[in-house]
């Protein structure tokens, strides 16, 4: 098959076509995986930043000495943030990549103090998914620890004590995705630290808004960051509330040792030495540079008058869901992130379940994020909510967001999702057909996707996925 050549401006038209079928990355409208600053000037510069950087490699900073030196503001400029003032680290591509680094040298320095065996990587159920990435990638075992239904956070307690020899990582969030909870961070760092081992802080959400929370006029927060006895590492995702395009993290490391250890350096072959601080070896330098220059124009007085609309918006989703009969905030949350869960204080004829409250708001123009319930190891169930991440722009929606928040529980109060049963007599479904059907109509049942994965086995919904999302995005 031949692939005639186009004319730019057909090509660029057709870009513009597909780039129709997104939702939309400004104005706020979707309450997930867009950080909109609402402010167009920081776009524009990390455009032109981009364009700059875009013919230079970033594997080789000796020939390309910009990538060093933007890097190294960029650390600098995280160290005074995070209070690691010996730090040091990279810009990685993204929060997996930050994650998968931050395992990789724990594990690399387990195993050079002498550990034996098969290390293990000790997580609360609310941990990013990157960390079981990470151990299923580098081989490691998992402990995964319940949190409590009533705080969204693992007990300290529990953390500690699942603490071994055959530990290589233990890792804490601040906050975490499902729920915008703070984990217990001194507590487990520093029982962590008397038993010399490193301490992760999963801060990629939280990393660029938790340090101005407080001086935006937000709660006051536990400690999280380098100041902690034992917090060995942090990774803090720029392009989140660093506001800059994707994709591009922060990793931090206090220990000097531990940051060498994600080094991968090899001079046993007949080419150039290779010495890869990252993941990767040949690597873009546009987002590095969007990052870097983003970052310079906004200054932590930026940031922080960044986060004062995010306070206060965040303040008014919650009492605005706080005002709805049927639903109620999970969680101890501290920062941004809200999850809201049906109210089992009230009768079941009054109640709004989340998934059917997500779909019903996006009917009103605000895309939302359902997450899927999960009984815990031991027995606790965590229920199904729906998830809000509030950003600087929410603040101007507010006179619509409240009000469609409002609407959307009314119409579906009382209703309630397929029960487990009658899911499951439907079995598996094709995921060739979801595809499909999800390509032909521009659109997918999330609500009843997410209740199949609360029904099936998580084994049988990850494949299901993983052969939905093959077949989505294979050639027409």
């Amino acid at each position: 098959m031949e692939h005639e050549s186009t004319h730019p401006d057909e090509v660029l038209g057709r870009l513009r076509a597909y780039r129709e079928h997104d939702a939309p990355t400004h104005g706020g409208r979707v309450l997930s995986y867009v950080y909109d600053h609402g402010r167009p000037e920081l776009d524009e510069v990390a455009a032109q930043a981009m364009r700059l950087l875009q013919p230079v490699n970033g594997l080789d900073p000796t020939t390309f000495p910009s990538v060093a030196l933007m890097e190294s503001d960029l650390v600098a400029f995280g160290r005074t943030m995070l209070h690691g003032p010996s730090a040091t680290g990279s810009v990685t591509s993204g929060g997996t990549e930050s994650c998968l680094l931050a395992v990789k040298a724990a594990r690399d320095l387990w195993v050079a103090r002498g550990g034996e065996g098969r290390p293990r990587l000790v997580v609360s159920a609310s941990t990013h998914a990157a960390f079981h990435k990470a151990a299923h990638y580098f081989g490691l075992d998992v402990s995964v620890l319940p949190v409590d239904v009533t705080s969204g956070r693992a007990p300290a307690a529990a953390m500690v004590a699942a603490l071994g020899p055959d530990v290589a990582l233990v890792v804490v969030s601040a906050p975490s995705y499902p729920h915008g909870v703070i984990d217990a961070v001194s507590e487990v760092a520093g029982a962590a630290a008397d038993r010399g081992i490193p301490c992760h802080v999963d801060a990629c959400v939280g990393g660029w808004v938790l340090p101005f929370w407080e001086q935006a006029g937000g709660e006051p927060l536990p400690q999280w960051d380098f100041r902690g006895r034992g917090v060995s590492s942090i990774s803090a995702d720029i392009h989140k509330y660093g506001y800059v395009p994707k994709g591009a993290s922060l990793l931090l490391f206090a220990d000097s040792e531990l940051d060498l250890a994600r080094y991968f350096a090899i001079t046993d072959w007949l080419g150039y030495p290779v010495v890869n601080p990252t993941m990767l070896g040949t690597r873009s330098a546009t987002s590095l540079a969007a990052a870097w220059a983003v970052v310079q124009t906004l200054g932590t007085g930026g940031y922080a008058a960044l986060t004062r609309p995010v306070v206060a918006a965040t303040s008014a989703v919650v009492e605005g869901v706080g005002g709805i009969h049927g639903l109620r905030v999970l969680g101890e949350r501290q920062g941004p992130l809200v999850a809201v869960a049906a109210d089992d204080a009230v009768a079941v004829e009054h109640q709004v379940d989340p998934l059917l409250w997500t779909a019903a708001v996006a009917e009103r123009g605000f895309v939302l994020q359902g997450q899927p319930a999960m009984t815990q190891s031991d027995g606790t169930r965590v229920p199904h909510t729906a998830h809000l991440t509030i950003t600087p722009v929410t603040e101007g929606l507010l006179g619509e967001l409240v009000p469609a928040l409002i609407e959307a529980a009314d119409a579906v109060r009382g209703h309630a999702l397929p029960s487990p049963e009658a899911l499951s007599h439907t079995g598996i479904p094709d995921p060739v057909a979801l595809a499909d059907g999800a390509r032909a109509g521009g659109d997918l049942d999330l609500t009843t996707v997410l209740s199949l994965i609360e029904v099936l086995p998580r084994e049988d919904s990850a494949r299901l996925l993983s052969a939905f999302l093959q077949r989505f995005t294979a050639p027409r």
